[in-house]
Formats: C-alpha cells, sequence, structure tokens
C-alpha cells in the first residue's frame, strides 16, 4: 500500500477513485495520567514518553485506514491528512484522526 500526503504519487496514474478512508485512535485518560507521571523523561525539552503514545496512536490510525483502503480494493492513499484533538471532561483524552482519499494506481508508462 503506498501512502502519500500529496494528492498524486510521482510516476504512477490513479487508474480509479474508490473514495475517502479514514481511521481513528483514542488515547484515554489513564494514558494522560501516566504521561503527567512520568513527566520526569524530559530529555533536551523532549518527553519522549509523550511522543512514543502519539507515534503509537499515529500509527494505529493510520493502519485503521490502509485496512479500510484494502477493503475497498485501493492499492494505494492519497491526499492524507493527520489530526490531533483533545477531547473529554478536562481534554482528558486525545484523538488521533486520519483521512485520505483511497485510490487505485497503476505505474506510468509515459516516457519523461
Amino acid at each position: 500500500m503506498i501512502l502519500s500526503t500529496t494528492p498524486a504519487v510521482d510516476g504512477y496514474i490513479i487508474k480509479e477513485y474508490k473514495g475517502i478512508v479514514t481511521g481513528e485512535t483514542i488515547i484515554g485518560a489513564n494514558i494522560v495520567k501516566d504521561f503527567f507521571a512520568g513527566i520526569r523523561d524530559v530529555v533536551g525539552g523532549r518527553v519522549s514518553k509523550y511522543e512514543q503514545v502519539l507515534a503509537q496512536a499515529k500509527d494505529t490510525s493510520m493502519q485503521e485506514m490502509v485496512q479500510r483502503a484494502e477493503k475497498m480494493g485501493a492499492n494505494a492513499v492519497v491526499g492524507i491528512d493527520i489530526d490531533y484533538e483533545t477531547l473529554g471532561n478536562g481534554n482528558s483524552m486525545l484523538m488521533v484522526a486520519t483521512s485520505g482519499t483511497a485510490v487505485v494506481i497503476q505505474q506510468s508508462t509515459a516516457v519523461r
């Protein structure tokens, strides 16, 4: 599966648009509490534990989006957008949402 934030993939042509696909992951209050409990893990102004949790949430959201694209018969997702939003009482949860357009692409045979 080819993934791109751009509306096209260099060297490929879009043969078919399958539709919009999304993936969502919500990090619950326990993760946020664990983050604040582990705030001591700051290296060079960065909080590595929080970065790891965010990366894992993004990866999970992307995987969900890819699975939905595969079910539609797509071999690529273009125009991918990743959003981070706080939710819940006192912003105690974080949602990572990904979206893009599932497409079928084919390698271009055009001479450049």
